[in-house]
């Protein structure tokens, strides 16, 4: 392990990638490795990228790390792909998406599975951008699966999230109207030489208008029916709307690098805006509380299931319902009661 995290301090591009495999995995010793990732974590910037198939995200992640890299400035990507429901793996794997930068080991690639995550953006993803972070990768982009609503997770993981739209689509207007807008630091409309991109520009204005106008309403009411953690994460973006940013919409040809400057321009804007107003600090207290949250539902899920096993399994549980013996809330209580009283002792000792 210590070998392993030497390797990966001193620049090591294979230890940094068995590194991740390992955290990607949840193989044994990885708690360790991503716990003594942190005392060298928090100079990375982490750029979260959006939006619906087919927007063009991989092409614009390819030409933002060939910016930043004629900058001097080294690249980490994790790019999330949707999960195979029969092995847990990424569908698309390594895909040719950085054509830009093949050969350039500054430019470190690496393709992950959802893993059933609902925005695609599970712990590993978080874990492995610390370990990007740790290598002294200068800015880490996280490509998300683009799958809709659930999007929303991004805002745990990024510093700054890009929503990149495209011209003449439905379906991003309805993904926008269905939480995405709150979510976005920075829109991109890409592919904007094609017919429709000024009334996109349009439409997103017109958005972010009505956004301001209802900022004194409820942070709530507008998302009745999201689970608790992405209401969480939007009520933090809308914090920090309330600090004065307004998301830039910058067009751009990403597949021509058009737009692509003033694109990061746009990121170095909002990330100088989270400095001077202090939310950046208050985005990394929102983050690790999260991560202690989950970690905590992961853990609990594996002792409940380790109880249930040492019972007789799920079926012979479900075969005493069956029986008309017993009913599933005798079961959750006879099997969490001990926990509950074990907790408490311990608490109050």
């Amino acid at each position: 392990m210590s070998e392993l995290l030497d390797r990966l301090l001193d620049g090591d591009h294979r230890a940094l990638a068995r590194a991740i495999t390992k955290i990607e995995n949840r193989m044994p010793g990885h708690r360790e490795l991503v716990s003594s990732l942190y005392d060298h974590t928090g100079n990375a910037e982490v750029i979260g990228i959006t939006g619906s198939p087919g927007a063009g995200k991989s092409t614009l992640v390819d030409k933002v790390a060939e910016h930043y890299r004629s900058q001097g400035l080294t690249v980490g990507v994790i790019a999330i792909d949707p999960s195979s429901p029969f092995t847990g793996g990424a569908v698309l794997g390594d895909r040719i998406r950085m054509a830009s930068n093949v050969g350039d080991m500054d430019v470190f690639f690496r393709s992950m599975s959802a893993r059933g995550s609902l925005g695609g953006v599970s712990i590993a993803t978080a874990d492995a951008v610390k370990a990007l972070d740790a290598f002294g990768k200068d800015r880490i982009i996280v490509e998300t699966v683009g799958a809709g609503q659930n999007e929303i997770d991004i805002v745990k993981t990024a510093d700054t999230v890009t929503v990149l739209v495209q011209p003449g689509s439905g379906d991003d207007v309805q993904m926008l109207k269905a939480g995405i807008l709150e979510i976005a630091d920075v829109f991109v409309v890409n592919k904007a030489d094609l017919d429709g991109a000024d009334r996109t520009v349009q439409e997103l204005q017109e958005m972010l208008q009505l956004r301001d106008d209802d900022r004194g309403r409820s942070s709530t009411d507008h998302h009745a029916g999201h689970h608790a953690e992405s209401a969480e994460a939007v009520a933090l973006q809308r914090t920090e709307a309330e600090n004065g940013w307004m998301p830039p919409i910058v067009e751009a040809v990403a597949t021509h690098g058009e737009g692509v400057e003033e694109y990061v321009s746009a990121l170095d804007d909002h990330r100088a805006h989270l400095e001077a107003t202090g939310e950046l600090d208050a985005k990394a207290r929102a983050r690790y509380a999260e991560e202690i949250r989950t970690l905590l539902r992961e853990d609990t899920a594996d002792l409940l299931t380790e109880e249930i096993a040492a019972r007789g399994g799920i079926e012979e549980l479900v075969a005493g319902v069956t029986a008309g013996e017993t009913d599933p809330y005798e079961i959750a209580d006879s099997v969490l009661d001990p926990i509950t009283d074990c907790a408490r002792q311990r608490r109050d000792s």
